[in-house]
């Protein structure tokens, strides 16, 4: 990626401390170019209308721009039909649906759900409550040392009695790419679903979920340079034609009696109420964004800066580094010997450097590292070469503070 890309985000231009702005915390939430956020001023300026109901012009022009937005997101992903995409908050509500929706009437006392000890809590606390109200076990898939995540140790956990395999294709925390398409067809072959939490895939490559064959797709917007707020399910069409809305009221329904009600066809039985306009229409303006740049190049830019990352990074003595050494996606996750995370975080900020710090909202995945919480460092298309020589710097600038401190 070139300085021109780099240009497009405003919000990069900022002196943070008396510093200019290094932000590596994109695995939290990206920064928005400046094509969403005039998609977004545009709509509330000119088009702000609900959607599916006025038969006026800016009704007709919302309608068409949050639909364009569904099709867009569609054809990101590799979706066979747009009606596969449901819009909501974010991947934690996706998730959340099929736990509720296809896991309340598909799994049964004795039923196994497979996980990882290493998934974001938003693809980890719905299945335990799924597990609690159904009776059913919930087991995990063991990782190697490295969190790496293997087709082996998958077929270990995955039987006959599996019903739902749910599985991020990308750690928030340790970086690595799991084999999703591998162990789909796998849960496959013992009758279950595969479910994947892509909140930290879908902005860094190319993903299409026909080829992965997954039965649910989770992603958020925010995170793949869109507004915060809204997200996407990618559902198979027949499953989620078999399944019940979780939430009721306006829009989503058919027909309407006093004691009973009928719901409406794909994808609007899913997204009742006033739906998230404005956000989807920041999504599709964000999809177009990453389109247009390629995201093979935003891969190959990626793990070009998590290579560079990670050698900048083994030049510090007392810094422990997790994960494999081989990195794909721009994440890395380190500690520096006896500093709490939180303390280099700050330190960092003084330099103006914005990193993460704490358990990442993965606390069994921290116990399993045997810590209390991390740093965390992530990059993205905007970020380049001279922010991590930054980063590195801040870092050996807190262990000389710290150090002396001692």
């Amino acid at each position: 990626m070139n300085a021109s890309v780099r240009e497009q985000f405003p919000i990069l231009s900022q002196e943070v401390n008396g510093h200019p702005l290094v932000y590596l915390d994109s695995a939290a939430t990206s920064q928005k170019p400046r094509v969403v956020l005039d998609a977004l001023r545009r709509y509330y300026e000119f088009d702000n209308s609900n959607v599916h109901r006025g038969v006026h012009t800016l009704g007709s022009r919302a309608t068409d721009a949050y639909e364009g937005a569904r099709e867009k997101v569609a054809k990101f992903i590799g979706a066979a039909h747009a009606e596969e995409i449901i819009f909501n908050r974010g991947a934690t509500v996706g998730l959340n649906l099929v736990a509720s929706s296809y896991g309340d009437a598909n799994v049964q006392e004795g039923d196994e759900i497979v996980i990882t000890p290493i998934e974001h809590h938003s693809n980890l606390i719905p299945w335990q409550q799924l597990a609690k109200r159904k009776g059913a076990t919930l087991k995990y898939i063991e990782p190697n040392p490295d969190g790496t995540i293997t087709v082996e140790a998958a077929a270990k956990a995955i039987t006959d009695k599996t019903k739902i395999v749910a599985i991020a294709y990308v750690s928030n925390v340790m970086g690595v790419v799991h084999p999703v398409k591998e162990i789909a067809a796998l849960a496959h072959k013992h009758g279950a679903i595969l479910v994947v939490d892509g909140a930290q895939s879908t902005p860094h490559m190319q993903v299409d979920v026909q080829d992965l064959d997954c039965d649910f797709y989770a992603l958020s917007g925010h995170k793949m340079c869109g507004p915060t707020g809204i997200g996407a399910l990618y559902g198979k069409k027949a499953l989620l034609e078999r399944m019940e809305p979780v939430e009721f009221g306006g829009e989503m329904i058919d027909e309407v009696g006093l004691y009973e009600s009928t719901w409406k066809d794909l994808p609007y039985r899913f997204e009742g109420g006033t739906p998230i306009i404005a956000g989807a229409v920041g999504l599709g303006a964000a999809v177009d964004f990453l389109t247009e740049l390629g995201m093979d190049n935003v891969a190959e830019h990626e793990h070009r800066l998590a290579m560079y990352a990670m050698r900048r990074i083994n030049e510090i003595e007392g810094l422990q580094v997790f994960g494999p050494q081989e990195r794909k996606v721009g994440i890395v996750t380190f500690n520096l010997d006896d500093v709490h995370p939180h303390d280099v975080a700050t330190v960092l900020d003084s330099y103006g450097v914005a990193i993460r710090a704490g358990h990442h909202c993965c606390q069994p995945l921290m116990r399993w590292l045997n810590v209390s919480s991390t740093a965390r460092a992530s990059f993205y298309l905007y970020n380049n070469e001279q922010d991590i020589d930054r980063l590195i710097d801040a870092l050996i600038r807190t262990k000389e503070y710290f150090g002396d401190a001692t």
